[in-house]
């Protein structure tokens, strides 16, 4: 398969239709900007050595928090490098999409930063009872799959326009890997929420477990996806 000629070329072989910077990706950081922002508007000057020592224990809740939306930026900024598409759907499932990432925000700090807190002994400002973990993790786990829903939905979106878009076979491949790697991420968000509904009240927590599947899902997909394009741009 010849390489394609007239834009840049990721590493996968994917053709970059969106290297210019246009109004959604400008919208888009904004709001990813606010997010990140919300994670730590509460936070305030500490006073004292001791406000000092109880701010700096909440380092890893919020290093956490920041991973995860970066990470959900990451898929977003890879989507419109890719397709470079500003539909009236794109534009809808973008906007679904932020409305979601900023709703999310305060599930996420919230629940870390009571993990956090149980393991590093800080003071349980976030103290619940056994019910309410089980809702809050039922809460995050919409929040996690209605994200990749909507990423996924974006490529399918994408996969809609592949002649409009004059995507080749690689391309058309590559983008059905993608949109399954978001579907199964969704799917495991459901998976959680299934599990703390089975899992009896004072055990829902473990449900959080589940998402030690997101590694091994990553390393899947990202293998399969090395293995396809090699073998079609070789052939």
């Amino acid at each position: 398969m010849s390489e394609p000629a007239g834009h840049k070329l990721a590493s996968d072989g994917f053709r970059l239709r969106g290297t210019e910077m246009s109004r959604i990706d400008g919208f888009s950081d904004v709001v990813f900007g606010f997010a990140l922002t919300l994670l730590v508007v509460s936070l305030e000057v500490p006073k004292s050595y001791t406000e000092l020592h109880e701010l700096m224990r909440g380092f890893f809740a919020f290093a956490v928090n920041f991973a995860m939306l970066i990470t959900v930026w990451y898929a977003h900024y890879l989507f419109f490098r890719r397709y470079g598409l500003h539909d009236t759907l794109t534009i809808a499932f973008n906007a679904m999409l932020l409305f979601v990432v900023l709703f999310y925000v305060y599930p996420l700090k919230f629940l870390f930063a009571m993990v956090v807190g149980e393991l590093t002994g800080a003071e349980a400002t976030g103290h619940m009872a056994q019910g309410q973990v089980r809702e809050l993790m039922v809460i995050y786990g919409l929040g996690f799959a209605a994200i990749y829903l909507l990423l996924a939905a974006m490529y399918w979106n994408g996969l809609r326009q592949s002649k409009e878009l004059g995507m080749n076979p690689l391309e058309d491949k590559l983008t059905k890997i993608y949109m399954l790697d978001h579907l199964t991420m969704a799917g495991i968000g459901l998976l959680s929420c299934v599990v703390a509904c089975m899992l009896p009240e004072g055990s829902a927590g473990l449900a959080g477990f589940t998402y030690m599947l997101v590694g091994l899902e990553k390393t899947l997909f990202g293998a399969y996806a090395g293995r396809v394009s090699q073998r079609m741009r070789s052939a």
